[in-house]
């Protein structure tokens, strides 16, 4: 019996990492396209143009590193699986729900632990 519901456990697990792989490819394009992507041509711009300019550097920055956040929480995720830990709460060691595993599936808190570290009443 706990045969089956280990193998049960894998194949969710294997669905999780598909999806994660999926994501991970996703963001590698993005993040490479945000990259490459280029909001002048380089000419001499007026105040107006420039302002555009900066603020959408800005913008492509902030979301580059959001990306990039995501991309290291996700191969972290697959690491986790990987060794067999994955699923399990960094902070109090219970396993994470499954259902928040299916929404959030690089979540490395129980839901308990995450309210709690957003609270700050956990350390990072």
């Amino acid at each position: 019996m706990a045969e089956a519901k280990k193998k049960s456990t894998q194949t969710d697990f294997s669905e999780i990492k598909k999806d994660l792989l999926a994501r991970k490819v996703e963001l590698e394009e993005e993040l490479q396209r945000l990259y490459t992507e280029k909001f002048s041509d380089d000419q001499v711009q007026d105040p107006g143009d420039q302002a555009l300019t900066s603020t959408m550097e800005s913008l492509r920055s902030s979301l580059q590193d959001s990306r990039i956040e995501e991309f290291h929480r996700i191969v972290n995720a697959i690491k986790m699986i990987d060794e067999g830990t994955y699923g399990i709460c960094a902070d109090c060691n219970n396993p994470i729900s499954e259902k928040r595993l299916k929404l959030y599936p690089n979540a490395t808190r129980c839901l308990s632990c995450q309210e709690l570290f957003e609270e700050g009443k956990l350390p990072n």
